[in-house]
């Protein structure tokens, strides 16, 4: 399963959509009007309200809920509001209708992709203020330790400390594989550890 913001590049194998970036347009939107103001923050709250019932269904599916929810979405979608933005939006969530609604068929996909992006937002703009790495050496280099870095965090770790006592060869900070196996939350670590790449 690719969860995504809809990019051509992750629209592989079975694909779900995430419902913040399907909706960022509309929030990103500055309208020339009152009247325009209000047709998109009238259908940005009919999405989010659509949002938080599929969000209750992902937390207890109820099969009979299937129909009535993916009909509230093409009712949504068809809306008509006279103001091209607004409705280009609706077109383009409803040509990505399979992906927005993989959690009727899987509850266990979450709706949104910003944990996974949180991994790697920092690695990004430490790129962008960089110009990036000058040889492939220097960007393993870098991607080691920005991994390193974030799995550290995510078991708790002093990245730091980790660091000083792998260099000092004193083994006082136990392996991060070792934690890991303590841990027992693999997916935490899992999609920590694949962030930069």
């Amino acid at each position: 399963m690719v969860l995504s913001d809809g990019a051509p590049p992750f629209d592989v194998l079975v694909h779900a959509s995430c419902w913040l970036h399907a909706e960022r347009p509309l929030a990103r939107l500055v309208p020339f009007g009152e009247v325009h103001r209000q047709a998109s923050e009238g259908v940005r709250g009919r999405i989010w309200e659509l949002y938080q019932q599929l969000k209750a269904y992902r937390h207890q599916p109820e099969p009979s809920a299937q129909t009535t929810l993916a009909a509230r979405f093409d009712t949504l979608c068809a809306e008509r509001t006279g103001f091209p933005s607004v409705e280009a939006v609706l077109k383009e969530m409803a040509a990505h209708r399979a992906d927005l609604l993989r959690v009727l068929e899987q509850p266990e996909v979450p709706l949104h992709n910003n944990v996974r992006e949180s991994h790697i937002r920092e690695y990004v703009t430490k790129r962008k203020v960089s110009g990036g790495t000058r040889s492939e050496a220097g960007r393993r280099c870098r991607d080691t330790f920005a991994r390193l870095k974030k799995t550290c965090r995510a078991l708790g770790v002093n990245f730091w400390e980790y660091l000083r006592d792998r260099v000092r060869g004193q083994g006082l900070v136990p392996r991060l594989a070792e934690l890991i196996g303590r841990c027992g939350s693999e997916s935490s670590v899992v999609s920590v550890a694949a962030a930069p790449g």
